[in-house]
């Protein structure tokens, strides 16, 4: 990776609404622009927007969460999309999907995370479960941040987000 070109970086999860929309968001704000992050979904369900409490939770962490939406990944399959160098799934269901043919076969990875839309409870135990899932997240991307260059190399890079996936 040379140091005026980001890395780009896509993340998957099912619908699109929380924990691949926590990662991209993260990402962009930590990336120091050595990487541009986005994120996808399998199968979004009709007019997904992003979980408000997700969205809350990466506000009171001084996170920017203006022109996160949820999409398909469809939009990073064609021609005119940018060109991912790294996919890392964030959830078990899209992991085990097949997936479109990346254009020029990005280095993939599978980060698992419960997701925090399904907890049950009270409102506020809603929010310390995006919390929970907001900060191992960041636990992560902080190491993958922090790597250096030469672990961001093309030909490393599989390894390097794999290696992460056990920390």
């Amino acid at each position: 990776m040379n140091t005026l070109t980001p890395l780009n970086v896509l993340f998957l999860c099912t619908h699109n609404s929380a924990r691949s929309i926590l990662a991209e968001a993260t990402l962009n704000h930590i990336g120091r622009g050595r990487f541009r992050a986005y994120s996808a979904g399998s199968s979004p369900r009709e007019n997904q927007q992003p979980n408000p409490l997700g969205l809350q939770v990466l506000r009171a962490a001084g996170i920017a969460t203006d022109g996160l939406r949820s999409k398909s990944w469809d939009e990073f399959a064609g021609a005119n999309a940018p060109q991912m160098d790294l996919i890392i799934t964030v959830c078990d269901n899209a992991a085990g999907e097949v997936c479109p043919i990346w254009p020029g076969h990005p280095a993939t990875a599978h980060w698992g995370y419960a997701d925090p839309s399904e907890v049950q409870g009270s409102e506020d135990q809603k929010l310390e479960a995006f919390r929970q899932t907001l900060h191992a997240i960041r636990r992560r991307l902080d190491l993958l941040v922090n790597l250096p260059p030469e672990k961001l190399a093309q030909q490393l890079i599989q390894q390097s987000a794999r290696d992460l996936s056990q920390s």
